[in-house]
This record gives C-alpha cells, sequence and structure tokens, in this order.
C-alpha cells in the first residue's frame, strides 16, 4: 500500500461529499438569485463586465461576442452558449419586466424563435441597470477573487431598486427550484415604504400596494386566492388567462387574442389550437391566423356561424395554454443559504441590504471626506503662513528635507506637507485662497452630515427612500396585468342549455352524445332509425342517458379515474362513429376504459365498488373522485399485473355478483367490503384457484336473471335465488361448470344482447329468448365460433324492433330439467373463512 501511496476510502463517503459539493455548487453559484439584487451569478458577471467595458447607454452598441468572450475570459469560465442565452434574456422586453440589457439584432421572439449568433448581435447595458451597478466603486458590496485569483468581482451587486421582486426569476438547483413572478415597480417601491414606515405591517396592508405580479406579456389573472398564498407562505398557484375580445368581422364573431400568458410560446399555442380543432375536440371554430404585427399582438379565431363565442372561448381556456397556471415559489439565496420567503420577509431582506449599502456608501464617502478636510487644513495653515513656508523651502537641501521641517514646524502629516510641498505659485492669490477655505467649509459640512447619517438609522431609511423614489419617478409605469375576481368569472354551465343527451361508447373506444330528440317514440311497426356506420368489429358496449350537465367517469383497466362533463363530449349525428376517447384523455395503448359512469353528484352516500382480476374489491365514497385532475387520477392501488375487471356504482345496500374465467362465482353484500381510500388496494372478493381469475362483477337487480356467456360461444340464464349470499373471501359457489367464461350481466326480459368475436363477428340476441336453466347447464349455443376465435366481449342494450335478431338455439325442456334436477342434487362447500388482508 505505502510503495504505491494508495489511500484506503470508503466509496459511498467519497460518493456523499462529492455530489455534496456539487449540489452547493449549483444551489450557491449557479441556478438560485441572490435576494439582495435577484440575480444569479452569470447574470451578475455579464453586467459587472458591461460596466468594466464602459459600455453605458450613451456609449454606442458592441459585438455581443465581445462581451460574451470577456465575460468568459474574466469570471465565467463556462460554456459560451450559457452566456449568451442569460445575456439575451436579460434583452428580452417578453421575458424581463423591465430588461437590463439594451439588444441591437435578432434577439428572438415570443414565438420562440431563437436569436442570432452572438456575432452579429450588438449589446450595451440598459438605462435600468445603471441602477444596477451605482456606486459600486465605493466599497457598498464585498468582492472576491474570480476563479483564477487574478482580478476581484462582486459578490453581489448594490441593485438600488428591489429586482428580485420587479423581473422575478426563475431556476432549477438540485432538489429544489425558484419562480419568482415580476412584480410592477411602482407598486414594489409603495410595499418598500410600507415596511420601513411600519415593520409591523400585516399582509393585507402590503397587498394594498403590492397588488399581484405584473407580467411583462400582460393577461389577466383569475382570483386573488393564489397571489395572497404565495405572499403569505412563499408558495402558491396563480391563474393567469390570455386577454381576449369577441368581434364581428365580415358577418362572423372572432375572438380576438391581444395577450398571452407568460412564458407561453405564441406560435405553439396557435399551431395547439389548430390541433385541437383538427382532432375535432373544439367545435365551432371556422378559422384560425397569426395577425401580429409592429402594432402588437393579434392573434384571430373566427368562428362558425351557429357557434357560441363564450362556450368556445370558455373550452379553449380549457384545453390550450390561452389561460395557465403559474406556480409560485419564492426561493432565494438568502447569506448564502436557500430560503422559502414570504413577500414581507424579502422586502425586509432587500431593505436590510440597502441600509448596510448606505452605511458603506457613507463611511467610504466620510473617509474620502475626511482625507480631503485634512489635506486642505494643511494648505490653511500653508497660507496662513506662507512666507515662512517659502523660506523653509528655499533654504531646505531637497523637497524630504523641507516636508520634514514642515511638519516639525507646524505640527503637520506627511501627506499635509505633501501638498504643500507641491502647492503651485498660482495658490498664493487671494482667489485661490479663497477657493480653499470655501472648500474646507463644504468638506467640514459633509463630514458633519455623514457622520450624522451613520448616527442616525431614520436618516438612512429617508435617503432610501429618497433614492428609490426617485428611480420610480422615472422609470414606473402602470400595470400590464389585470386581476379579477373570480366571483366575476363566466361560468361556461350558465351558457350550456340544460337537456338530456345520450351517450354512447363503443368497443373499440369511440365516444359521442346525442339529443335524446334523436330517439323519438315510434309507433309500433315503424322503421325506426338509421345507426351509427360501425367497423364490423365494433359495438356499443356503454349506452346512458344523461343532463348535459351531468358528469361522466371514466375508469380504465390501468386503475386511473377521469373525467368529464356530459356537454364536453363531442355531438355527433345518428350515422357518426364519434371521437375516439384517445383523443379526449391521455390514455396510454394498453389502457382501456372499464367503465363509464354517470354522475350527477358526487355524493357521500354513494360508492363506487371495483374488483381486479386477481380477486380484490375495494368500496371508495364516490365523493374521493369530485376532483378529478386533467390527467387523471389514481382511483385504486393495483399490484404488479394486475388490473380492473369491474366497476360499479352503488347505493350502500347493493348486492354484487362476481364471476371468474373458470366458471365460479360469489354473491355478496357491498355492506361486507369496508369503506376505503381513493389509493387503497382492496380486500380479497373471491379466493381464487390455481390460473383462475375475475372476468365480471354485476349488481343484483330484483326480478331480473344472470346471463353467463362462455368464450366457446354458449350461454344460459339463472335465477337470482340461485346464487346465495355468502361473505366476502369465499371460494364462491360453481357458476359455470365448463370454464371458459367470458363474462356475465345481470339482463331483463326485454334486454337485447350484444355479443362480438374475436374476428370481430358481431350478433344481436333477445335476452327473453335465451334459455332460463341451472347454475350447472353448459347452456346452449347462442353464437358460433370456429378455430382459436373466441367470444370476446358481449353487452346489454335496450331492445330495437328494427335491429336484426339472431336466433338462439332453443334448449329442449329436457335440458332444461336435467339441469335443475341436477343444480339441486348438487351441493359445494364453500371456502367460509374470509381474508381480510390489504
Amino acid at each position: 500500500m505505502d510503495e504505491y501511496n494508495l489511500i484506503d476510502q470508503d466509496v459511498e463517503h467519497i460518493m456523499k461529499e462529492s455530489f455534496l459539493q456539487y449540489s452547493m455548487a449549483v444551489i450557491v453559484s449557479r441556478a438560485l438569485p441572490d435576494v439582495r439584487d435577484g440575480l444569479k451569478p452569470v447574470h451578475r458577471r455579464i453586467l459587472y463586465t458591461m460596466h468594466e467595458n464602459g459600455l453605458t447607454p450613451d456609449q454606442a452598441y458592441r459585438k455581443c461576442a465581445d462581451t460574451v468572450g470577456s465575460v468568459l475570459g474574466r469570471y465565467h469560465p463556462h460554456g459560451d452558449a450559457s452566456v449568451y442565452d442569460a445575456l439575451v434574456r436579460l434583452a428580452q422586453s417578453f421575458s424581463l419586466r423591465y430588461p437590463l440589457v439594451d439588444g441591437h439584432g435578432n434577439f428572438g421572439s415570443v414565438d420562440g424563435d431563437p436569436p442570432a449568433a452572438y456575432r452579429y448581435t450588438e449589446a450595451r447595458m440598459a438605462k435600468m441597470s445603471l441602477n444596477m451597478l451605482t456606486d459600486i466603486k465605493k466599497d457598498t458590496v464585498d468582492f472576491q477573487p474570480n476563479y483564477d485569483d487574478r482580478l476581484q468581482e462582486p459578490v453581489v451587486l448594490p441593485s438600488r431598486f428591489p429586482n428580485i421582486l420587479c423581473n422575478g426569476s426563475v431556476g432549477i438547483a438540485v432538489g429544489m427550484a425558484t419562480n419568482i413572478p415580476p412584480h410592477n415597480l411602482h407598486e414594489v417601491i409603495e410595499g418598500m415604504k410600507i415596511v420601513m414606515q411600519n415593520p409591523d405591517c400585516t399582509l393585507d396592508e402590503l397587498m394594498q400596494a403590492i397588488k399581484g405580479p405584473d407580467f411583462p406579456t400582460g393577461g389577466i389573472i383569475m382570483g386573488r386566492s393564489g397571489i395572497r398564498a404565495a405572499y403569505g407562505t412563499g408558495r402558491g398557484k396563480i391563474i393567469l388567462r390570455s386577454k381576449t375580445s369577441i368581434e364581428e368581422i365580415k358577418g362572423r364573431n372572432c375572438i380576438i387574442v391581444t395577450e398571452i400568458p407568460y412564458m407561453v410560446n405564441k406560435a405553439r399555442l396557435v399551431e395547439s389550437i389548430a390541433g385541437l380543432v383538427k382532432d375535432k375536440r373544439i367545435d365551432g371554430i371556422h378559422d384560425l391566423r397569426d395577425e401580429t404585427g409592429r402594432d402588437g399582438m393579434r392573434i384571430v379565431i373566427e368562428l362558425k356561424k351557429d357557434a357560441n363565442a363564450q362556450v368556445v372561448l370558455n373550452k379553449l381556456f380549457t384545453l390550450t395554454q390561452l389561460q395557465d397556471s403559474v406556480g409560485v415559489i419564492l426561493l432565494a439565496l438568502v447569506k448564502g443559504v436557500p430560503k422559502v420567503l414570504t413577500l414581507k420577509q424579502i422586502l425586509q431582506e432587500y431593505i436590510d441590504f440597502q441600509v448596510d449599502v448606505i452605511r458603506r456608501r457613507t463611511e467610504f464617502d466620510l473617509k474620502k471626506a475626511k482625507e480631503r478636510e485634512h489635506i486642505l487644513q494643511g494648505l490653511v495653515i500653508a497660507l496662513d503662513n506662507i512666507d515662512e513656508v517659502i523660506e523653509i523651502m528655499k533654504t531646505s537641501k531637497n523637497i524630504p528635507e523641507g516636508k520634514q521641517r514642515l511638519m516639525t514646524r507646524f505640527g503637520l502629516s506627511d501627506i499635509q506637507a505633501e501638498h504643500i510641498a507641491q502647492m503651485t505659485l498660482g495658490r498664493l492669490t487671494g482667489m485661490e485662497r479663497q477657493k480653499i477655505l470655501d472648500e474646507l467649509e463644504e468638506i467640514t459640512a459633509k463630514v458633519a452630515d455623514y457622520e450624522d447619517i451613520l448616527a442616525n438609522h431614520q436618516r438612512v431609511l429617508d435617503i432610501i427612500i429618497e433614492e428609490v423614489e426617485a428611480i420610480q419617478e422615472k422609470y414606473g409605469d402602470e400595470r400590464r396585468t389585470q386581476i379579477e375576481n373570480v366571483s366575476g368569472e363566466v361560468d361556461i354551465e350558465d351558457l350550456i342549455p340544460v337537456e338530456e343527451s345520450v351517450v354512447t361508447y363503443t368497443n373499440v373506444g369511440y365516444i359521442k352524445r346525442m339529443p335524446i330528440s334523436v330517439y323519438k317514440a315510434q309507433n309500433r311497426g315503424g322503421k325506426g332509425v338509421t345507426g351509427m356506420k360501425q367497423r364490423e368489429d365494433d359495438c356499443v358496449t356503454e349506452m346512458s342517458v344523461c343532463s348535459s350537465h351531468d358528469n361522466i367517469l371514466f375508469i380504465t383497466t390501468k386503475g386511473q379515474a377521469y373525467k368529464m362533463k356530459c356537454y364536453e363530449l363531442p355531438e355527433g349525428s345518428k350515422a357518426s362513429r364519434g371521437v375516439n376517447i384517445k383523443n379526449l384523455l391521455e390514455l396510454s395503448d394498453d389502457n382501456l376504459i372499464a367503465a363509464m359512469i354517470k354522475v350527477e353528484d358526487f355524493d357521500d352516500d354513494k360508492y363506487i365498488v371495483m374488483v381486479t382480476k386477481r380477486g380484490k374489491i375495494k368500496r371508495t365514497p364516490l365523493s374521493a373522485y369530485k376532483n378529478v385532475r386533467k390527467r387523471g387520477l389514481i382511483a385504486i392501488g393495483l399490484d404488479d399485473g394486475d388490473e380492473i375487471a369491474g366497476v360499479r356504482l352503488t347505493e350502500g345496500n347493493n348486492e354484487l355478483l362476481i364471476a371468474t374465467h373458470n366458471g365460479m362465482a360469489i354473491r355478496i353484500s357491498e355492506n361486507d367490503v369496508r369503506v376505503m381510500s381513493r389509493t387503497a388496494h382492496g380486500v380479497r372478493a373471491i379466493k381464487l384457484r390455481g390460473d383462475d381469475y375475475v372476468v365480471s362483477m354485476a349488481r343484483i337487480r330484483e326480478g331480473a336473471s344472470v346471463l353467463t356467456v362462455s368464450e366457446t360461444g354458449l350461454g344460459r340464464r339463472v335465477e337470482l335465488e340461485s346464487y346465495p349470499v355468502r361473505h366476502r373471501g369465499g371460494s364462491g359457489v360453481l357458476n359455470y361448470k365448463n370454464g371458459d367464461v367470458c363474462g356475465i350481466k345481470v339482463v331483463d326480459e326485454d334486454d337485447d344482447i350484444i355479443m362480438i368475436s374475436s374476428d370481430g363477428i358481431v350478433i344481436r340476441l333477445r335476452a327473453c329468448d335465451i334459455s332460463m336453466m341451472g347454475r350447472y347447464s353448459r347452456g346452449v349455443r347462442l353464437m358460433k365460433v370456429t378455430g382459436d376465435n373466441k367470444v370476446v366481449t358481449f353487452t346489454r342494450t335496450e331492445h330495437d324492433d328494427n335491429a336484426e335478431i339472431a336466433e338462439v338455439e332453443k334448449a329442449s325442456e329436457e335440458d332444461i330439467r336435467k339441469a335443475q334436477e341436477e343444480e339441486k342434487a348438487e351441493v359445494l362447500e364453500d371456502d367460509a373463512e374470509p381474508d381480510d388482508q390489504e
């Protein structure tokens, strides 16, 4: 070991130390702004380098390549792209509320167009940025060595206005992120004054001055609750809406968009609207064009003549970034430590910093004034004794000897003697003497004033207020972002008439709604109405009559819940297929809709009951699914490889029948399943044997019967009384002797049954034509399947006299009698012990 000078170290320790150092470097030196000047290191270095290079607003523009190179060489040894991107953002009027760099050339656009290369663009400091560097040479801030100890760079800029709030900041560090929105300079300074005058002010008092964020791209903030949460806790969410108007152009109503939410790409916004129109997720839009020019932003959304403009606009707010949410995280570095701050804390930290800046500047000025006062006092002594001074200098061998004799004779300091020795004959005139006396009087007054400032804290605060008010008067402007009360928001439901609709969902995922008036009652013997044009392997699996204001709850096989209003579903004609559900919900290819449930109100006395293929069951109050997000919500916790087999909406006292593929079934009361949370995995519903799995679940209805269909096309109906109520967790009773069960349905005599096979064959049967038999009967032939094909699904629907009804094989009376006798003769021992483990 010693021969090779090897060091024995724990890898885990080295990794922790290295990652910690990296994390702190990202947090402190890259991604987060300092609460004092609101700048990240790269922005601070850009502004300081431009200051050093003399790129002030009154000087000519200089190539950005020169500035980027200077920043890289002196202070920021990273990629040139990172420096140029930061410089570009400082110059973009749509990114910063008060740009700090004055750019000349192509610096990008709100459409997301990139800036030109730095060899083509030019830049200099903006007038506003001069206030960031005021008095930086008066020891107002600390300096630190640069990366190679060759130069000194400021730790923070003096920042004579609260840039952290005025321009905001966005950054992602390691394990933390900041998103400080921009604010109006006038309002922020008024807020500063409130805090300085009353350090114990409340948030309400502070918000009288600072209404809320003020974005450079304008827009409308919906409601004040998000603003208050952000200001009071440091975290909140603000809903930002585009500024729109409805105008009539050439006989058509048009939605005109003149302002969009902050940081939204206009080109992508227009593209997304066009995509929604193409996918038919938004109806009523005739044409879309971007007419943005030098006069400002203007997006024109031309509507169809029969479209309700307010309804279309609200859909656009819901589905596009015309309305966007801005997450506020007031995170900044306070003395090198990242902290989430309230609005008042940010203002107080900035005020404390400015107090320190004013004190340090005053101390610097006092020191210089005292030095000058000391020199002037020596000059006055010399002028009062000018003849003797001249004689001493004449009789001295050299200047050092003369200086020493002056210091001894008049009690002068070395620096006083130096200035006297360097004094010219022109200073001996009466006018020059008076100038020295006047300057001494002025300097003496300044020294007294500086000392008074340092001794009086209130004077320091008065100076801060005076200086920020000067900036406020010069650069303050009106708010660009409006703030509206949510109560004034138009509710889309108020614009939708309440009417009954029929919602249909097909086997391959097409959904549509139609007014119930399409299904007009006809006399016996009528021709009926034309149904939708379907693919051969498609059929309606779900049909529900809903109010236009009802909620439709979708539960997927992967255990996700989605929610839509009935009026949000696309309206189709009698012959149309509708829209594929994947165009409306964010579903993966292997995530299918397991159930579509109509919900009028999310009451606590109603429940969603789900059963999985592996035999678990869960009951959850319907109210738990009230706040379903746009991207869905977890409806049930599923084990690996498990998925939803059946979903039912219950009233709290229903009975459920659960069937398995190998032919078992169990009838239980839903009260036997305790109420669980939304993300729970559930408890055992039925004990499965071998490779068996649950295929479906039905809700018991009085007067109905149970239809069981096998994958081989056989089936029969059985009376409900044949299934005794058991405790959950048992093995159940034999439902179908031959196994290979496709599913079960609780059906009525007047129902129709639609069956579909794996080769796309669809047939329709009368439920009353299917024989009523015993549980042990194999049933009769309902559908012929050949080869490896099998029945994949079936559903019940209302009877249609006009539909083509297939004939059902009739069971003989002897077969029925034998099946009933066999059921009475055979008794299965049930596994009565339930398994309640989660």
